[in-house]
């Protein structure tokens, strides 16, 4: 039992042993990770998003639809928006993603995180309107916390490795300030990173052992990818992402289903988003 609540998270109570006793088999994240590997068909994404785009001002991409699957898959599995932190296995109040942006669409230009909350009730158009402009606001201006850490790497090395540690210990203890965490992109649901937009595709990515986040997906770029459709194998546009899970947080059978939410959305957004010119009868999760 922790001394102290999380103002992020509720204590999960009443687990099987076995579950309960894997932080302590398992303390770190990369010791408990699990790998999959995700293929989604695109092509009706691709007719969908071609529509969507003539009639909406703030234009979407396959990654705004992804993030957006990803997000109405996590509300709707809830267990799979889970985190280890002391030993102990919480339940995140909320859904957030982080995700990397260029500030220059250059090899040497500079990166900076966005992470957003994700409403259960956000229609597409929202969400995707939301990702425009944060991404806009990101590199147009300089961020808080791309501040803060350019301030805190003046310092020498042993104290930046010392207030890193002070962080974690207060993190362990549920005493990490809000205020630091509420930005902090690794205390989020999920990080998902766009590898394809910068010509890597097909890695898988590691947990970090800081912050809370305990899912990643690494999106490749776009490509033909063979198909099995009746008795034959077709080439089709296809999306792969590939996935890291903490395997303390759920069992692979919940997740693997929880994937299949996100290929729901991804592969037939018609139904899952309504028609691409806007449905006002449309609600998140209608089928």
């Amino acid at each position: 039992m922790p001394l102290f609540p999380r103002h992020d998270a509720d204590l999960i109570r009443g687990e099987p042993p076995i579950r309960a006793i894997m932080p302590y088999l398992m303390p770190g994240r990369n010791e408990s990770v699990v790998y999959a590997d995700s293929v989604f068909h695109i092509e009706a994404a691709r007719g969908w998003l071609k529509t969507y785009n003539r009639t909406h001002e703030h234009h979407a991409t396959l990654f705004h639809v992804l993030a957006y699957a990803v997000a109405q898959a996590l509300h709707a599995r809830p267990e799979l928006n889970r985190f280890v932190s002391g030993g102990r296995l919480y339940q995140r109040r909320g859904v957030q993603i982080s995700f990397v942006v260029k500030k220059e669409l250059r090899d040497d230009g500079r990166s900076t995180t966005i992470k957003l909350d994700c409403p259960a009730s956000e229609p597409f158009a929202a969400f995707a309107a939301r990702v425009v402009r944060a991404i806009h606001d990101a590199q147009s201006t300089e961020r808080a916390v791309d501040h803060e850490s350019a301030l805190i790497m003046r310092l020498p090395g042993p104290l930046v490795r010392a207030l890193v540690a002070v962080a974690r210990l207060l993190d362990h203890w549920n005493l990490f300030p809000r205020f630091m965490t509420d930005p902090d992109p690794m205390f989020a649901s999920i990080f998902l990173a766009n590898l394809g937009s910068v010509g890597i595709s097909d890695a898988y990515h590691h947990l970090y052992e800081y912050g809370t986040c305990s899912l990643f997906g690494a999106v490749s770029a776009p490509a033909y990818h063979p198909f099995v459709e009746g008795t034959s194998v077709v080439a089709r546009q296809g999306l792969r992402v590939r996935w890291t899970f903490d395997e303390r947080i759920h069992d692979a059978f919940y997740s693997a289903r929880s994937l299949g939410l996100v290929r729901d959305i991804l592969e037939a957004p018609a139904v899952h988003l309504g028609a691409p010119e806007g449905d006002p009868a449309y609600r998140p999760g209608a089928s």
